[in-house]
Parts: C-alpha cells; structure tokens; sequence
C-alpha cells in the first residue's frame, strides 16, 4: 500500500485512507465520526470532482448536513476541470487540510482531471503528512492502480495513492454487474476489492486494511475470493 520510494518510511508517515463503496454521507457510513476523530480536525475537504457535471453545489450540501450532524463542517473546493487542478492555491488549500474527501460521479472525469496535477500532488503530500483521504464510488475506484474501467469492467491506469489494488464500488448493487468480467480480467495477483455502499475499506498506516460501516467488503484474488490479508501493505 505504497505508492513508492521507501516503504517503511512511506508506512511511518502515511494517514489513513478510506475507500468507500458509494452512497457517501448517508445513514449506515458510522466510519465518518471516526475518520474524524483520526483527522484531528474538525473540518472535511470536500472535492466534488466526480460530480462536475452532475450538480456538484448538491455533494457539497449533502456533505456540509451530514457532516454538521455529527458536530463537523465540511466546505467544498470547486476543482472541476484540469485547469483548476494545476491551480496552486487549490493545491496549497488540500495540502493543508487534514480530511479530504472526494465524492462519487463520473470516475473518468474524475481521473482526468486529477492526473499529471498540482492537486492530486497535494493530496498525496498531505496523506503522507497523514491526513485522513477518503473517496467514495468514483473516488474510491480512482485513488488506487489498476482501476477498473466503468465502461466495461476491464482494466486502466489510475491514480495509484494506493498501489495493486483494484476497487469495485456498489458491490451490493446491481452497479456490480460487470464483476465476474472483470475478475477474469484481473491481473494476476491483483486483490479486487468489492465494497457495498455506505461501507469502508479502511488502509491503517500501518498497512493493514478493515471494513466497517453497513456493508461488509469481499476480496477476490486470481478469481477466488480471499481475506483482508490479501490486499497490499
């Protein structure tokens, strides 16, 4: 669960990440009171880059409500397209928070426009500073390498905060109906992680990996499917 140079060093200093099956911000998603307590801030970060073209103002709001329920705010950051990805005071406003956010919507905008830039430097430099990362849907397919194509369940190049793993989203829904494609797809000795929606695939900074919230996380390695234990450290 690296996403190079030394390990042991990059373990010592990395936050906690959290992949989220979908339907973020919603009753059942009990992790986010803890995300929070790990973040040591009372503030999220929200990118709603996934949803630039589906009302993104909206993610803000859910998250701003849920947020404000459980004694926390949350403020968006409006990075839409690649230009302002390589803005550099977007850039300095994630590599200072401590619990950033990246909602659902379209993973492949999401990838373009977060990769090659200024923002996603900073939201590694700010998780290896151990800031709390979370994405959910899009979010959670797109942080990890390899990342599974929505358009038919292959695979794809993606961000690579955490490296050899795969992530299917919604994996309690009819959303995951390209899975048995996409595990025959899988490369060999790459963990796919399904995860339901308003649950949480949870990497430690240590390297060990948990699920918590509504939903339990299945893990399938070479076609069969595994334990935790299986996925990177």
């Amino acid at each position: 669960m690296t996403d190079g140079g030394d390990a042991a060093q990059t373990a010592r200093h990395r936050g906690l990440i959290a992949l989220v099956g979908g339907a973020e911000w919603q009753e059942g998603a009990t992790f986010d009171t803890e995300l929070l307590e790990r973040a040591g801030s009372g503030e999220v970060l929200v990118l709603p880059t996934a949803a630039a073209y589906e009302n993104p103002d909206r993610a803000v709001d859910v998250a701003k409500r849920w947020f404000a329920g459980l004694g926390a705010s949350a403020r968006g950051l409006m990075v839409l397209s690649h230009g302002d990805a390589n803005d550099p005071a977007n850039a300095a406003s994630v590599q200072q928070a401590r619990f950033v956010y990246l909602s659902g919507g379209s993973p492949l905008h999401l990838l373009s426009v977060l990769k090659g830039s200024l923002v996603f430097d900073a939201l590694s430099a700010a998780w290896h500073d151990g800031a709390v990362v979370a994405g959910s849907s899009a979010g959670a397919m797109v942080l990890v390498d390899p990342m599974i194509d929505p358009r038919g369940g292959a695979f794809t190049v993606g961000l690579g905060l955490v490296r050899d793993l795969a992530v299917i989203p919604h994996h309690d829904s009819g959303a995951a109906h390209h899975l048995w494609r996409t595990l025959a797809l899988a490369p060999s000795g790459i963990p796919v992680a399904g995860v339901p929606e308003r649950t949480a695939l949870i990497g430690e900074p240590d390297g060990t990996w948990r699920s918590a919230g509504a939903g339990e996380v299945s893990v399938y390695l070479d076609g069969e499917q595994v334990g935790l234990e299986a996925l990177p450290h």
